[in-house]
């Protein structure tokens, strides 16, 4: 059959339409902008594993999506870290790293490690909800949480700072240290040991705590420790702080000081 070459330019054209409408109306997967994920603090509410809700045993559950590619959170006892890539709706994760700490029940934390790895299928509903699908389809349930503000919230200090260097806190004391700064201008928390209360002046992002005021109870070494680097913190003067969705960041000018992260109630 001979083919007018008249007729080519059409039939191109033809061809080209077909082919765009053969995927479909919506856009290629290439097209899709990311899933914006990143600054936002996602609590954990829930897995569904076969067809089965298991809840969050605690809602300090969470996970944040940074700029640079990572994530980053806790999921019951230990805190994770690792890679992930987003592309479109579709988030990459892995391989992750963990603290090694030992709890008496780590089922949950467990499922949602097998859950949190490899390709996943993101989908926000509402701008404040996220679904997190695997391959098999099983769920990951996560809600937006606001940052947390500075006063009225009770900081539990996790980490400690030394110029560019974090360091996890000495053995036996996690979960003790914290710090809550007050709208009426004073502070209050724990050092590792004993309690502590003391004025503190507010300013665009420093904090000024007067003299400290602090119980006399006798303390083992770990907790000693712990107990006279924050007190060398808060007592050294202005301070620098800066709050990241729900962490919050002390440094002396020494380059010493203390991560925290807000408690969830």
């Amino acid at each position: 059959m001979r083919i007018n070459k008249c007729l080519l330019p059409v039939l191109a054209a033809t061809a080209t339409a077909l082919a765009g409408c053969s995927g479909g109306s919506g856009p290629s997967s290439a097209d899709r902008p990311d899933i914006p994920l990143a600054g936002t603090h996602w609590a954990i509410d829930s897995l569904t594993v076969d067809g089965a809700r298991k809840a969050a045993p605690t809602p300090a559950l969470h996970v944040e999506f940074t700029p640079d590619g990572r994530a980053q959170g806790n999921a019951g006892c230990n805190g994770f870290n690792g890679e992930a890539t987003v592309d479109g709706d579709a988030v990459t994760v892995g391989p992750l790293t963990s603290t090694d700490m030992g709890c008496a029940d780590q089922g949950f934390e467990s499922a949602f490690r097998e859950l949190f790895t490899g390709k996943l299928e993101a989908r926000l509903d509402g701008g404040d909800r996220l679904t997190l699908t695997t391959p098999g389809g099983d769920t990951i349930n996560l809600s937006e949480q606001a940052a947390a503000p500075l006063k009225g919230t009770r900081w539990n200090v996790e980490t400690l700072l030394e110029g560019q260097t974090t360091a996890s806190l000495p053995a036996g004391t996690r979960g003790r240290p914290h710090l809550t700064v007050g709208a009426d201008g004073t502070a209050r928390g724990n050092l590792g040991c004993n309690n502590f209360t003391a004025t503190v002046k507010v300013d665009a992002d420093t904090l000024t705590f007067g003299s400290l005021a602090v119980t006399r109870r006798m303390c083992a070494q770990p907790q000693n420790e712990l107990e006279q680097k924050l007190y060398g913190t808060l007592s050294s003067g202005p301070v620098t702080y800066r709050i990241q969705q729900r962490t919050l960041t002390v440094t002396a000018q020494d380059g010493s000081g203390f991560g925290a992260r807000a408690t969830t109630r």
